[in-house]
């Protein structure tokens, strides 16, 4: 019989991943030491048999037995996302609103007939793709007006279906993780090129749901940029857009699909446009003094029509933490790649605007070295998270997007809103940290990516969160930025999106939702209200 490797219940990455209690303290003793954090007792994660789940409210109906579970473990697993609050309740065995159920659909028709079960019997469908959300986007938290809710597990819609090397596209189901996906496409010499950080678990269904970013620092940075056609299953029928490389005909059906975050229907397959793996690469790291000096390096670059496929600027702070430089000076980390011809003209041309901002360029050796400290740190952040909330330390992140000439505005904003918010902590914000990088870059603006780390109030960590979110959040909304570039609106964000949306755009929002789910049923309360 084979062993199915199962996910953790409360944290990232499987079961079989989380580091024994010796492993564990000798992590936390050497994170600590290299944060300048005082080491406290290490605490163990809830053990499942020892959670408490509140009783289904709701009876799986016969029809949909042979797909369904509702044990523990897919109870609890499917009940949180992934951000630092998510973490912090499965840590502790805090399970507030566990799905009833668990549906895993095999095919469309079984999507089907869940939406129209749940719309008769006033069940909330939450579509669950990789679980990776880090803003509430995928618990089944509802309101007394519904009779329970159910999790929409997308894994088994996993297959690249179809590859069409003429037009360089693909069919791929919605629930195709990262590696799978492009395990495939490689298969034939393709790829899709999208990589974000959540890549080993998150799903395609899921990028689009959510507008993920992904590799490119500059041009192609979503997913849409991607998509050429969606199919998606709503409560009123089939949502299937034809498959063209561009269209002027009235509002994009895919644009619509494309961050509606489950409201709207199921995404069950889509056609991507794909790629020639890249066979040419050219790559540095440059140092800057200051990392406004840097930023206005990057501004010139992205300006510059060279589109570098990585062009991430890093402060000294976080190059420190992340082991990618000795926190002496910022790092800008470059990359261009194709698979077509060579690029070192076009870096050496990068690498010019650098040195006219006072950028300077180590050897290569150096350079690929950094890259690779910064691109390791950078996947292995979730799995490091986990051990950072039994250690005591709060971790969170924030990400968004505003114009060049209001870049410094906003950063001093955001520092001075997370450290205010930081100086209720257990040592006054003395030794917390406050890192900013670009992600992404246009030529009319950056996206920043804010990281606090601090020691947490033990027993109060979500107090101490949602200080820091509100904080931060408000400082963002205030001088004009959007709430979030990449990790979508979820239950989290709503406060600060309803703020953003113009009004007229909201009522829209609201039409189109009742028109495509009249019984409300998907995923309520994330970018919108259902109507009553």
């Amino acid at each position: 019989m084979v062993k199915i490797r199962r996910l953790k219940h409360w944290g990232w990455g499987f079961e079989d991943q989380q580091p024994s209690r010796e492993e564990l303290a000798s992590a936390a003793a050497a994170l600590a030491a290299h944060l300048g954090f005082p080491c406290t007792e290490i605490e163990q994660p809830v053990a499942l048999e020892h959670v408490s789940l509140a009783e289904p409210r709701v009876a799986m109906p016969p029809s949909l037995v042979d797909i369904s579970g509702r044990d523990d473990h897919a109870r609890a697993s499917h009940a949180w996302g992934k951000s630092y609050s998510d973490i912090v309740r499965g840590f502790r065995g805090r399970f507030d609103h566990p799905p009833d159920f668990v549906v895993y659909p095999r095919a469309e028709q079984d999507v089907e007939r869940v939406l129209e079960w749940c719309s008769a019997q006033r069940v909330a469908v939450v579509p669950y793709g990789g679980g990776t959300s880090v803003v509430g986007g995928v618990q089944a938290q509802v309101d007394g007006s519904y009779n329970g809710a159910i999790s929409l597990d997308m894994r088994q819609f996993n297959r690249v279906l179809e590859i069409d090397e003429c037009s360089r596209a693909a069919r791929i189901q919605a629930g195709a993780r990262g590696p799978e996906l492009e395990a495939a496409l490689a298969e034939q010499g393709l790829t899709l090129r999208h990589f974000p950080q959540s890549f080993e678990f998150s799903t395609l269904g899921g990028w689009i749901a959510t507008r993920a970013a992904g590799h490119f620092a500059t041009a192609l940075t979503h997913i849409e940029d991607f998509v050429e056609s969606v199919r998606a299953i709503t409560p009123v029928g089939l949502w299937q857009s034809r498959r063209l490389p561009g269209s002027g005909a009235g509002i994009s059906p895919d644009r619509v699909l494309a961050g509606s975050e489950g409201t709207l229907g199921v995404i069950t397959e889509a056609w991507v446009r794909v790629q020639p793996r890249p066979h040419h690469r050219g790559s540095a790291t440059v140092r800057f003094g200051e990392f406004h000096d840097g930023a206005e390096c990057v501004r010139a670059i992205s300006q510059s029509g060279l589109n570098p496929a990585n062009c991430r600027l890093i402060d000294p702070l976080e190059a420190r933490l992340t082991m990618t430089g000795d926190g002496s000076s910022a790092l800008l980390l470059l990359g261009f790649e194709s698979s077509d011809h060579p690029v070192q003209a076009l870096l050496e041309r990068a690498l010019e605007i650098c040195r006219k901002h006072g950028g300077e360029a180590p050897g290569p050796r150096q350079g690929s070295q950094a890259a690779g400290s910064w691109r390791q740190a950078f996947m292995g952040a979730p799995y490091v998270r986990d051990v950072l909330v039994a250690m005591g330390v709060l971790s969170e992140t924030f990400e968004t997007a505003i114009t060049w000439e209001r870049f410094p505005a906003l950063y001093e904003e955001v520092m001075q809103a997370a450290r205010q918010a930081l100086a209720e902590g257990p040592d006054g914000g003395s030794s917390s940290h406050v890192t900013c990088r670009f992600t992404h870059v246009y030529p009319d603006g950056p996206a920043p990516y804010f990281t606090v780390l601090a020691p947490a109030n033990r027993g109060e960590e979500l107090a101490q969160w949602a200080r820091v979110k509100q904080g931060v959040s408000d400082a963002i909304i205030r001088v004009g930025a959007t709430i979030t570039h990449h990790h979508a609106v979820g239950r989290d964000h709503r406060p600060w999106y309803d703020r953003q949306r113009p009004e007229p755009f909201a009522l829209a929002l609201r039409g189109a939702k009742t028109a495509l789910d009249p019984a409300g049923i998907m995923n309520p309360g994330v970018l919108l209200d259902p109507a009553p």
